[in-house]
């Protein structure tokens, strides 16, 4: 069904109510490779019963963390098959740190949709506040949908941005494991694109990827361990630009520099020839 702009741009969802407890933290970090060091005392503090740290990153993922089903996107003046969307950007800032429990009200409106010709971008923010009206963290995304371009729209800005050229002030080995796209299913995305090799084979690839969410939250984990000693409290904002894939098993590279008060940073994957997995990472402190 093509894009109805009048009808999806603006659009605000119905407000939606989410809990989440201390288990549920633990049980995505673990999907981050946390603990992979149990005797490490700052690893433990993202896995500490009743009141772990908590990276800003799950606030992407907390609205959806319970979802069994894999996702659909249908929304007013949209209608896409899912095979047909790739995840885009990502991005969160918090006023302060995720409680390690509560209850969030999630208000969600699309903010841009961008004609590209054979795709469209579509952006969202959705606003998080808590039952007395606090607001718990922002979120903005942006889905690529192939094939749905070609409707009148506004085509946007291109979104590419390059590095520093300079050498990185800090390069950051992050590992996978071969199983890290079927744990991290468990934090609620069940596309099968990552479990299903014979779904991601008919999407092109030839063995299931790694949720981009993943890599975005394993890289804001790396950034936050090496730059800022392991204190989420301290990450004021973080975002990042999907730009390739990743199987799960391999050792990703993070290249960061220091921007003012901030980082930014390239994530790639050396055993392809650096393919960039994510682009336009940033993290600015709180």
């Amino acid at each position: 069904m093509p894009i109805n702009l009048d009808e999806a741009l603006g659009a605000e969802l119905p407000a939606a109510e989410f809990s989440w407890t201390s288990s549920d933290i633990q049980l995505y970090h673990l999907g981050l490779g946390a603990g992979a060091d149990p005797m490490d005392k700052r690893e433990l503090r993202y896995l500490t019963d009743e009141t772990p740290q908590v990276l800003p990153t799950f606030g992407n993922v907390a609205q959806s963390f319970h979802m069994t089903e894999p996702p659909t996107v249908q929304f007013p003046g949209i209608d896409i098959e899912l095979a047909k969307v790739l995840h885009a950007s990502e991005a969160v800032s918090v006023p302060g740190p995720i409680p390690p429990s509560g209850t969030g009200i999630a208000v969600t409106r699309f903010t841009d949709i961008w004609d590209k010709g054979k795709a469209a971008v579509i952006w969202s923010e959705t606003t998080v506040t808590a039952p007395d009206g606090t607001l718990l963290w922002t979120q903005k995304r942006s889905i690529f949908a192939r094939g749905e371009g070609g409707f009148g729209g506004d085509r946007g800005p291109s979104g590419s941005s390059e590095p520093p050229q300079r050498a990185p002030d800090f390069e950051i080995a992050i590992s996978t494991s071969p199983q890290q796209a079927l744990l991290y299913r468990m934090c609620g995305d069940r596309n099968p694109l990552h479990s299903d090799p014979d779904f991601a084979a008919a999407a092109g690839f030839p063995r299931p990827i790694l949720h981009g969410l993943c890599t975005y939250g394993m890289t804001c984990k790396a950034m936050v361990d090496t730059l800022l000693d392991g204190d989420t409290g301290r990450v004021g904002s973080y975002g990042a630009r999907f730009a390739g894939v990743v199987f799960p098993g391999e050792t990703l590279k993070a290249s960061v520099w220091k921007e003012g008060d901030g980082f930014v940073a390239t994530v790639t994957a050396p055993e392809r020839d650096d393919a960039v997995a994510l682009a336009g990472v940033e993290l600015t402190p709180a």
